[in-house]
């Protein structure tokens, strides 16, 4: 318990005790509060041995809900992108590669050969083992992985604020939106904006007609998906951005990991109406299908590296495992669940999409939004990795937390303006900071380590430089596709 919370103090400030338990308040023995980098608070009763060390069931419980986030919104996306049957074995291989290289991260710290290393993160290990360059670069690729998730929140939360006043305005004015697109036969309808137009897709507003042109221009002027509504969402969460404790937030994020056990229940009723529609080509594309393998698969790589990412915190989740020998089950039972999910909802939602009459390719990247308390909760943990790192205070000032704040919004805003793909963000940033964290420094460190100890074979190098090489190839070929 005492390790947890030394933890949980070391990323704030000494005078900022948003994470720092009064004396005289402690959590009692068969209570826990889990806190996911993604934004998540839940407390867990009981499941604890009294000394603040959590069972297996716990500690998998914790992983799946760190790494389940954003990316399970583009899951069907990528599948689409990959092809049906390419799409699960990439997602089978992904989930096997990230977990090995976690494994090495786990590994990692107890390959130092020093006396006390129990407090040490994993950015702490590349500092051991890179020195400034390790602890720097670690710093600047966690922050992409952040700042990269509350780009895709900020795009979700317009797409979301944009698609409510849209619903409403219909609603009020007697439009019938699904008439207007082409879409599925029935009560049940689901729609492709971009069909009429031979395009792909696209996250972008589509325009309808009205009785009341005057009127219904006005209102498309002022509430348009990528020209305004993302700037309204300023007003809301940029002073929510600038409080210096989290605590009224972390209220709310229980929902994080509801929307998650919703969404399979969602997509299990929907897929039960829809049923499943296939058709199996392994290289020609017709008008409702794709083929079983396409070109561009390294767009869902790069969404899977992102999607299994906890390697910067899973040392952290692991040390307070009550059985420590069961570190490793319990990483690859944590891991199998994740894929599982992963599977589960990207396989059901591709299978009944209905097409025909719908193409395959009308499956977009966000269909989905996210919950608004959990962007501040990321901001602050942007704001405690950054700031701390070169003021040594969480919250030096408001001046500085609002020009950080700033930044993060604008990028946020000149995402969802300029470039609002959801699937594309992700796989840009999980291709970025997994090459660091995922493929390169789990790698580097086992062979020097493996080095010093003349315990290195050409097996295991050929293996690992093997590692370091895809992840660089997938980071490429993001830019290429």
């Amino acid at each position: 318990m005492n390790k947890r919370i030394h933890y949980y103090s070391r990323l704030t400030s000494p005078a900022d005790r948003a994470l720092i338990a009064p004396d005289h308040v402690l959590p009692a023995p068969d209570e826990i509060y889990v806190y996911s980098p993604l934004g998540t608070a839940l407390k867990v009763d009981i499941c604890t041995d009294g000394y603040g060390k959590n069972s297996s069931l716990v500690t998998i419980f914790m992983m799946w809900n760190t790494m389940m986030g954003t990316s399970i919104l583009s899951i069907p996306w990528g599948i689409k992108q990959a092809g049906f049957t390419s799409g699960i074995i990439l997602t089978l291989f992904m989930g096997i590669l990230t977990l090995y290289c976690c494994y090495r991260v786990v590994k990692s710290r107890q390959m130092i050969p020093l006396t006390d290393t129990s407090n040490w993160e994993f950015p702490d290990v590349c500092k051991y083992y890179f020195g400034s360059f390790g602890q720097w670069s670690s710093l600047l690729f966690s922050i992409v992985s952040l700042v990269g998730a509350m780009v895709v929140y900020w795009v979700l939360m317009s797409n979301f604020l944009f698609n409510t006043g849209k619903f409403i305005y219909n609603f009020a004015h007697d439009i019938n939106v699904t008439d207007l697109v082409p879409g599925t036969n029935g009560s049940n309808r689901v729609i492709c904006p971009s069909a009429a137009s031979g395009q792909p897709p696209q996250n972008r507003s589509v325009m309808f007609s009205s009785g009341n042109r005057t009127n219904f221009e006005l209102f498309e002027d002022w509430w348009d998906k990528s020209k305004t509504v993302p700037f309204y969402l300023i007003a809301v969460l940029l002073p929510m951005l600038n409080l210096k404790s989290p605590s009224f937030f972390a209220k709310f994020n229980v929902l994080g990991t509801v929307s998650v056990v919703y969404l399979v229940f969602l997509v299990t009723v929907k897929a039960v109406h829809l049923g499943m529609h296939l058709e199996y080509n392994w290289f020609t594309e017709n008008d409702f299908f794709v083929p079983e393998f396409r070109i561009l698969f390294p767009q869902l790589t790069g969404v899977l590296t992102l999607a299994f990412f906890i390697h910067n915190c899973v040392i952290t989740l692991l040390q307070n495992n009550r059985n420590q020998e069961n570190n490793v089950r319990d990483l690859s039972i944590a891991y199998f669940l994740v894929g599982l999910t992963y599977l589960y909802v990207g396989v059901i939602i591709f299978a009944s999409f209905p097409s025909p009459p719908l193409s395959k390719e009308c499956i977009e990247q966000n269909f989905l939004f996210q919950m608004i308390t959990v962007y501040p909760l990321l901001g602050y943990l942007a704001r405690v990795q950054l700031l701390r790192q070169f003021f040594g205070n969480a919250y030096p000032s408001l001046f500085h937390v609002l020009v950080l704040n700033l930044a993060i919004v604008g990028a946020g805003v000149a995402m969802a303006r300029f470039y609002p793909n959801i699937g594309g963000i992700i796989r840009y940033s999980g291709a970025t900071c997994g090459l660091a964290f995922v493929f390169v420094y789990p790698s580097l460190i086992y062979m020097i380590s493996q080095h010093r100890a003349g315990q290195l074979r050409w097996p295991a190098l050929i293996i690992h430089i093997f590692i370091i090489l895809l992840g660089l190839a997938n980071l490429i070929a993001q830019f290429l596709l």
